[in-house]
């Protein structure tokens, strides 16, 4: 097998693997909560744990590629990723079970920024939808994986274990296959690194528009996923099982939409395709403003995922066209870091105006953060140096 073609194989594994443990809190919390005494709320230190650690390794990748090169980043990040599973599983207090998510911060971030420069300067727009489809999937595998432990056994530390194994198995394939990826030096980052790449990533104005992009794009696509089932059945008064469907219908249209744009991205053209699922995603959100569980509101909430699946990877795909070689891996850096910003902030500003107004706010603004993400995309294509 030609090393492209293993590397594209491995990368489309590598994708799944990634998105395999980061939802698997929401499945195994009850039970972590039960084990050691601890209050609902609890839970957000894991969250801000992991935040963490991901902001800063995956800010600092860029320059992680030019001194160690890729291979050898997602090795040692994959099996960082294995360790702290393995931790979760063994913990024997509370504050031990904490501490391993900043491990999982460090690692997933490093492995995820990685990733994308990696594919973003090796594989079509095409690819990057698909690979990106992938992450949906591990997304959904992980929860699916620790929910059958636990029906089986009980036991929320066997499915950490059984999730430890499996990126513990991607990090030894990392390492085997190290040497195919090159190193620094075919990644042209060894001489960039010290000259200040993260600076030139910073200062460069497409650059900043596109981690703004970042920023606003997982906002949008993490408050819908977390607000629209608490919104459909405690302000539209939906059933608990509808609304739970509708929720999923959500997330799965991200994952359909990557794999069906990934077929049109090249006819179509990357800028274009942006801009038509954007104005898409107005729609979507102007209709899940109209009032009450209608049908309309319901379309309205999965156009938006349609119109958000291919943003994240052909926005990826752009990056290094658009700020060369040399600065792309430590923007891709700063964009990964700024989504997780994005994620964290603006879901949780959400719910200060639910909490302040009344929860049929949060549409409004997923509309408001929507005609955003549109003006920033405008203003990147009208930038002379985003070409």
């Amino acid at each position: 097998m030609s090393s492209p073609r293993l590397l594209l194989i491995i990368a489309y594994i590598a994708f799944i693997s990634l998105g395999l443990p980061d939802a698997v809190i929401g499945v195994a919390w009850p039970s972590v909560r039960d084990h050691f005494g601890l209050g609902q709320g609890t839970v957000g230190l894991i969250f801000i744990g992991s935040g963490i650690g991901y902001f800063f390794s995956s800010s600092s990748t860029g320059r992680l590629l030019g001194l160690i090169g890729i291979g050898t980043l997602l090795a040692g990040s994959s099996a960082l990723v294995a360790v702290s599973a393995f931790g979760y599983s063994l913990a024997p207090m509370w504050w031990a079970f904490a501490a391993c998510s900043l491990l999982h911060g460090v690692g997933s971030g490093a492995i995820d920024a990685g990733l994308n420069n990696y594919a973003a300067h090796h594989f079509s727009a095409k690819h990057m939808s698909w690979l990106h489809a992938c992450y949906s999937i591990g997304a959904t595998l992980g929860p699916l994986l620790m929910t059958t432990v636990l029906v089986q056994s009980g036991s929320w530390r066997m499915g950490y274990a059984t999730i430890g194994t499996i990126l513990l198995s991607l990090a030894a394939l990392f390492l085997i296959t190290r040497r195919h990826f090159g190193g620094p030096a075919r990644e042209g980052e060894a001489h960039h690194a010290a000259s200040g790449g993260m600076f030139s990533a910073l200062a460069h104005p497409v650059a900043r528009l596109q981690i703004a992009m970042f920023f606003v794009y997982t906002g949008v696509e993490v408050a819908v996923g977390q607000w629209s089932f608490t919104v459909l059945t405690e302000s539209r008064g939906m059933p608990t099982a509808s609304a739970g469907l509708w929720v999923t219908a959500y997330w799965a249209s991200i994952a359909v939409g990557r794999v069906l744009f990934g077929f049109v991205i090249e006819p179509i053209g990357v800028d274009r395709l942006l801009r038509g699922v954007m104005v898409l995603a107005l729609i979507g959100g102007a209709l899940f403003v109209m009032p009450g569980a209608g049908t309309f509101s319901l379309i309205g909430l999965v156009l938006i995922g349609l119109a958000l699946a291919p943003v994240f990877p052909c926005m990826m795909s752009r990056t290094p066209q658009r700020l060369g070689p040399a600065v792309a891996p430590h923007a891709i850096g700063f964009q990964v870091a700024a989504a997780m910003i994005g994620a964290a902030l603006l879901p949780a500003l959400c719910g200060m105006l639910a909490s302040r107004v009344s929860l049929e706010s949060i549409p409004v603004a997923v509309l408001c953060m929507a005609a955003a993400l549109f003006l920033l995309h405008e203003l990147l294509l009208k930038h002379p140096d985003a070409a």
